[in-house]
């Protein structure tokens, strides 16, 4: 698999997971309306996720992550 579309599937697995965590708890804990609910855990979700990329270093892709709660950027 492409390392760079392996960077593209992390990142959108990451943004989902919490969009959808994020969508329902709120929906269950407080009753807004849907659109608004949607675009507020859009925003916290992009935010928390964390962000994959892809750079070329001694002729090897490597993906990299940073993510707000790890100092840093990490190898994957």
């Amino acid at each position: 698999m492409n390392p760079k579309f392996k960077g593209l599937l992390f990142n959108f697995i990451g943004f989902a997971v919490l969009f959808l965590g994020v969508r329902f708890s709120m929906g269950y804990l407080i009753p807004l309306n849907p659109i608004f609910l949607a675009v507020v855990s859009a925003i916290i979700a992009n935010i928390l996720a964390p962000k994959f990329g892809v750079i070329e270093k001694d002729q090897q892709r490597k993906i990299m992550m940073k993510w707000i709660f790890i100092k840093g950027i990490r190898e994957i």
